[in-house]
């Protein structure tokens, strides 16, 4: 028997364009990251957080007014629901991703347009979910501690209430900054996993909180998020006190055994990731304002190594751990934060699916028994 499909499906759908988007624009070869057109170095250096929200929702930068109420509505959403809190006491000590995909979905119980799915509905939606996720994340770090939660400052900034929230200090412009940065570079990435599972999601029309479950789901996967997580975990088990020449023993032992070194390689990019050229700068920044420099240093003694001998360039994730690190964050928060910056990219996916809706029903590519196979009885098998 033959199959009806016209070619061989590439594994893991590498290069299959599946559908069109104005919200970001990738080129492996160039190494270029852009959203609505604008170059993220450019973003990085000059916008916001807010900015880059409503650049992914309207597909335009706002004015100073739209942005000073954008700023407005997320401040007003930041507070949890009691319920929802209540819930997160209840929840067993584990992997904080699988609090977030619960509580995710226990927010969708309690927003105040639950039953309205229309546009109006579903950008507000958008924007609650932008702030309440943050909230959850930096909450669930605080129970997660032993302690007590920090109501949201409505003064701070997104980027800086969301570290006030989890550290209970106000944080200096320098952490605030690079924190701001980070939930830039992080906020969209084209058609990613959890991306993608949330525009499938939306296309059977599920309401908004349902596919952003489904993307929270698919980033808890060790294969799309928590690589940074292991690059901590890999600077911290070669530890502060060990020399720099240890960092190169331990990682030539890996590759010799040939384990895989996390926050190294990429299936779109070709050349540099460009978000790991910010957060290489900002670990530096960073580490030495406390007084920490050696997470900086042992990366980069590592990304070199790596480079030489494997010729892969390091991504996102690798200058991202010793960043979150150098900020206070705990490592079991790494993913989780990754969710705080990308729902402002799930959400603009899933209402520019909403938009121009088709449901996503691929085709597989059949390689089971021929056909056709006979009924046997079962007496006679």
């Amino acid at each position: 028997m033959t199959t009806t499909t016209a070619a061989k499906p590439k594994a893991g759908l590498e290069d299959t364009v599946a559908t069109s988007s104005a919200i970001c624009y990738l080129d492996g070869d160039r190494g270029v990251l852009a959203y609505c057109g604008y170059d993220i170095h450019d973003l990085a250096r000059h916008a916001t957080f807010e900015e880059v929200c409503f650049l992914l929702w309207h597909r335009r930068l706002p004015t100073r007014a739209e942005l000073g109420d954008l700023q407005s509505q997320l401040v007003a959403a930041r507070p949890l629901p009691e319920p929802v809190l209540r819930l997160m006491r209840q929840l067993p000590p584990g992997n904080a991703m699988d609090a977030l995909r619960t509580l995710t979905s226990a927010l969708g119980h309690y927003d105040a347009d639950a039953n309205d799915n229309s546009q109006p509905a579903n950008y507000r939606k958008a924007v609650r979910l932008t702030a309440q996720i943050s909230s959850l994340v930096a909450t669930l770090g605080r129970v997660n501690a032993g302690q007590g939660p920090i109501a949201p400052d409505p003064v701070l900034s997104h980027a800086a209430n969301f570290l006030y929230m989890l550290t209970g200090e106000r944080p200096s412009s320098l952490a605030t900054r690079a924190f701001d940065v980070a939930l830039i570079l992080h906020a969209d990435h084209e058609l990613n996993a959890s991306t993608f599972a949330a525009r499938v999601a939306a296309a059977t029309l599920t309401d908004i909180h349902s596919a952003i479950v489904a993307a929270v789901g698919t980033l808890k996967g060790p294969l799309h998020g928590g690589a940074n997580a292991d690059v901590m975990r890999l600077l911290l088990d070669i530890g502060a006190d060990a020399p720099l020449e240890k960092a190169e023993e331990v990682v030539r032992a890996k590759l010799a055994r040939k384990e895989k070194i996390p926050g190294f390689g990429h299936r779109v990019y070709h050349t540099e990731d460009p978000r790991a050229t910010h957060l290489r700068q900002m670990s530096r920044d960073l580490g030495q304002r406390a007084g920490q420099p050696i997470w900086y240093e042992m990366s980069q003694r590592i990304e070199a190594l790596v480079k030489s001998e494997k010729k892969l360039n390091a991504n996102v994730d690798f200058y991202s751990a010793s960043t979150y690190h150098a900020l206070g964050i705990p490592v079991d928060l790494f993913t989780p934060i990754f969710a705080v910056s990308r729902i402002s990219g799930w959400t603009a996916h899933v209402l520019e699916q909403y938009a121009n809706n088709r449901l996503i029903r691929p085709r597989a590519d059949y390689i089971g028994p021929e056909y056709p196979q006979r009924y046997v009885p079962l007496d006679a098998r």
